[in-house]
């Protein structure tokens, strides 16, 4: 199935490359060679971004930071920074993936073919073009009404609860540390602290594991924080 792609680095072999590889596949692709055009070129909505990291101006990370809020796509990593720190920090930004220059190609397309196929799960949006219902494998959350679902058997939830929910299900695959849950969903100035956070994950994994008690719907990153799983 076609899908736009936005590929991201300085250096032009790499990008003629995968663009060759991806559009004989029949998927429509576009390019940038630094972060500013990047953030430009982020606005076309595109399926999923392939982002090097270490680029003249505006790194990779600055890129996935600016857009990571606006643009929900899967986000793959390609960079000749092999540490465990430059990983981890690359997917506590938001990434999805993370490929090592020198790479396989055939890998990639491999990984590009699995991220977008898991984005094809069921998005319901109304008529202002918003979402509505996502469904997770069995799990439905209807962000309007505010209710969720896991065989169209209802769960209750406290409005923090939710409220988590409802940030992590609008970004799934994307890691969000305790700090970044508790800044979005207490604001900047609350008074308290970040553990409340650990407190309210465990009451929403406890009663969806009342229904469903095989899925883990919610994982954790060790060491960074949460993020919702991209379930069929």
């Amino acid at each position: 199935m076609m899908s736009k792609i936005l590929i991201v680095d300085d250096e032009e072999d790499i990008i003629s490359l995968l663009k060759d590889s991806l559009e004989s596949r029949g998927h429509v692709v576009f390019s940038a060679s630094n972060g500013e055009e990047a953030l430009e070129k982020a606005k076309k909505m595109p399926k999923l971004i392939i982002l090097d990291i270490m680029m003249p101006g505006m790194d990779g990370y600055d890129v996935c930071r600016n857009i990571r809020d606006r643009v929900q796509c899967p986000i793959i990593f390609l960079s000749a920074k092999q540490s465990e720190t430059d990983k981890v920090k690359a997917l506590a930004l938001g990434g999805d993936d993370y490929i090592v220059k020198p790479f396989s190609i055939k890998e990639l397309m491999a990984r590009i073919d699995s991220h977008l196929r898991r984005e094809k799960r069921a998005i319901f949006l109304n008529e202002t073009g918003k979402r509505v219902l996502i469904n997770f494998g069995n799990l439905t959350i209807d962000l309007k009404g505010r209710q969720v679902q896991i065989n169209n058997e209802a769960i209750a939830f406290a409005k923090r609860e939710f409220d988590i929910i409802e940030l992590l299900s609008l970004h799934p695959g994307q890691v969000f540390s305790k700090e970044q849950i508790y800044e979005h969903i207490w604001g900047y100035d609350a008074e308290g602290d970040y553990s409340t956070v650990t407190e309210h994950v465990k009451k929403i994994r406890a009663k969806l594991a009342k229904i469903d008690a095989s899925t883990q719907y919610i994982s954790t990153a060790w060491g960074i924080g949460y993020r919702f799983e991209k379930i069929k």
